[in-house]
């Protein structure tokens, strides 16, 4: 969510896929898309149609960026990347480019920390990036990650999601802090 009360959210087709993760069925759209809802009017726009499957998706903490994963590696042939975009007016998405790969498994949730970078899932755990996009480092978890978040009173306090647990480690850094 933004600051100004836009929702955005993506549509990928994981949960029609089978009925591992709800009921198969057939996509309704003929493309996977990043969403705005507009806080004032409640319309819906597509602000990107051109991922493979958009997933996990997070403003940077001064709201200019918008990154967006690309979980489609998972299914496809695809690069397992996390895409950047600028924030424009807070309703629309420019200069959209390449931020990082990941080497193993789909990027798919991930949060900042106070340095801008980036933390995010991945099959052998959480990969960090710095705000160029550079590998930091791993945590290796023994589970394919799903989503983290920093919490805690100081938000240094890392939790994972994985395949059956729930993780948490403490970090040397903080979560970033948002309008």
């Amino acid at each position: 969510m933004h600051s100004d009360g836009g929702i955005w959210f993506t549509d990928p087709t994981y949960g029609i896929l089978s009925d591992y993760e709800g009921h198969k069925a057939e996509p309704e759209q003929p493309t996977r898309n990043v969403y705005r809802i507009d806080p004032a009017s409640g319309a819906i726009e597509a602000v990107v149609e051109d991922f493979i499957q958009p997933n996990g998706l997070a403003f940077s903490p001064d709201e200019t960026k918008l990154y967006i994963a690309d979980s489609g590696s998972a299914k496809h042939e695809v690069p397992r990347h996390i895409r950047v975009f600028d924030v424009v007016d807070g309703r629309r998405l420019a200069n959209g480019r390449y931020f990082c790969s990941l080497d193993v498994g789909n990027p798919d949730g991930f949060r900042f920390d106070v340095s801008d970078n980036l933390w995010t899932s991945a099959s052998d755990g959480v990969h960090c990036f710095s705000p160029d996009g550079t590998l930091l480092g791993k945590i290796r978890v023994p589970q394919t990650v799903s989503n983290l978040t920093f919490g805690g009173p100081k938000k240094n306090r890392l939790f994972i999601t994985a395949t059956r647990s729930v993780y948490s480690i403490y970090t040397k850094t903080n979560g970033a802090q948002y309008p």
